[in-house]
């Protein structure tokens, strides 16, 4: 420790570039760079104190607090800087490998469908009931969450609703924070590597710590990893799911089809009891809007409006459909890993397409074996796979291709590669027929592709919606002459 701790200070900060006069410059070891190595240069930007984890050698004017874990004092001090504005919210996290923003986004749509003002933070953007702001994290650092969260206690939010990752809890983002629902959507391999988690044992551990840090536990009873979720927490818990017997039980599911359209039908018993119309298709959309209702009836929203929003549900780049014809579906989803796309492409067949064909590639600098199980998702369930770029950054985007074309060869799969993005989109459009169903996989709602170090913009829905009209155009033509 060295100078005083009694300081007025303007802010809090972890990137140097963004130090303003009289702040708190914090040290964080990132993935890729390391805080300690800027504390000087945060210093002379106009930092007045720094909290560390190493020795700094600073001038004795500036106030230094050296802590065994910098991400969790600095997420206390957000959260007092910004005057604990969670405790003027009904505060909801959502954790689990799949499924994240499709219940995120079901339960403020419900919130909302009843009157209820109610931010979002995750994957897709963050919602401060007064601003939409583009996310770059699923659940972001734990002072710009405490920035958002005091813009919806401002602005007259009476709940917020979010994401909550691995990561998330593992570095400390949402430390202080006291939920009251906490729901489990799934577990399955995911998230581990370099960067991330070094096992599936510690990705695990780091998702059950969200339940030891809320009131109630709404946990999919159906998934493997259901008891692990909570057997080291003391909140109540509701469970639901199809198999198990549980809370909040669907039964009678079935799968519904109207003119561009896919979503299912199903009946909620036990402990509540509703019938559902969800406008997403799959299995999985039930498990979602089953979690959804749970948090909601828990919150005594009412049926009306449980129903209507669930019926009425759009999720950005979350098996987003357009209609490309009588009988023909294009689907924009962000399945970009194996997992992912074989419980889409699982889903899809439900509705027994007469061809299943999906455009997918695997971006660059991940995971490679991600490369290898999309692939073997597409052949063993896909009808017909149009391989392109997603994301090369830095990689070739021909060595990526080649990786996945070898796998789907392996598997004696029907496929063409297209590496324009573009181009490939609208190959599918162009080849969709009454009764088929194409997917474009991988992107779901972001708006650009990564190549080498440029990000330029790239959105499959516009692309989608080109293609559509530009084969809707040349149909028309063609029946002119």
């Amino acid at each position: 420790m060295q100078g005083s701790l009694e300081l007025a200070v303007t802010g809090i900060f972890y990137h140097c570039d963004k130090v303003i006069e009289g702040c708190v410059f914090v040290c964080i070891e990132g993935a890729e760079d390391d805080g300690h190595d800027y504390a000087e240069e945060a210093v002379k930007r106009g930092a007045r104190a720094v909290v560390c984890q190493k020795a700094l050698s600073l001038s004795d004017d500036i106030t230094v607090v050296r802590t065994t874990d910098s991400r969790q004092l600095m997420a206390e001090m957000a959260g007092a800087f910004y005057g604990y504005p969670a405790r003027k919210l009904c505060l909801i996290g959502v954790t689990g490998t799949k499924g994240k923003t499709t219940t995120t986004f079901m339960i403020q749509a419900i919130l909302k469908r009843a009157g209820q003002k109610c931010g979002l933070i995750g994957t897709v953007h963050t919602d401060t009931g007064e601003e939409i702001i583009e996310s770059t994290h699923t659940t972001p650092e734990s002072v710009e969450l405490q920035a958002y969260l005091r813009k919806m206690a401002d602005c007259g939010c009476t709940a917020c609703v979010m994401e909550v990752s691995s990561q998330a809890l593992k570095l400390k983002r949402v430390h202080g924070l006291y939920f009251d629902y906490a729901v489990f959507t799934n577990l399955s391999e995911d998230h581990i590597g370099r960067g991330e988690h070094r096992d599936f044992a510690e990705y695990a551990g780091c998702k059950a710590q969200l339940f030891q840090t809320c009131k109630e536990a709404v946990i999919n009873a159906d998934n493997p990893y259901a008891q692990r979720m909570v057997e080291d927490s003391a909140c109540k818990i509701v469970t639901y799911g199809m198999e198990k017997h549980c809370g909040f039980k669907a039964k009678n599911l079935d799968y519904v089809k109207i003119p561009g359209k896919l979503g299912v039908e199903f009946e909620i018993t036990g402990d509540y009891n509703i019938d559902l119309v969800v406008g997403l298709p799959g299995k999985f959309s039930c498990y979602n809007a089953m979690a959804a209702a749970a948090v909601c009836s828990r919150m005594k929203i009412g049926k009306e409006s449980i129903r209507t929003a669930l019926r009425e549900i759009l999720v950005p780049g979350r098996q987003e459909m357009f209609a490309a014809g009588p009988g023909k579906v294009i689907m924009v989803d962000y399945a970009h890993n194996g997992v992912a796309l074989e419980n889409l492409l699982k889903s899809l067949r439900d509705y027994h397409p007469k061809r299943l064909t999906v455009v997918f590639g695997c971006g660059g600098q991940r995971d490679k074996n991600r490369r290898t199980d999309m692939a073997k998702a597409a052949a063993a369930l896909a009808d017909f796979s149009v391989v392109t770029s997603d994301n090369p950054r830095k990689e070739e985007p021909e060595v990526i291709i080649s990786d996945i074309t070898r796998v789907l060869a392996e598997q004696r799969s029907c496929f063409t590669v297209i590496a324009d993005r573009r181009a490939a989109i609208r190959y599918a459009a162009e080849h969709l027929q009454d009764g088929e169903i194409a997917i474009i996989a991988g992107k779901g709602h972001e708006n650009y592709q990564i190549i080498g170090e440029d990000k330029i913009h790239f959105d499959d829905r516009e692309e989608v919606l080109a293609s559509i009209e530009k084969v809707k155009h040349e149909h028309d033509n063609f029946r002119r002459n």
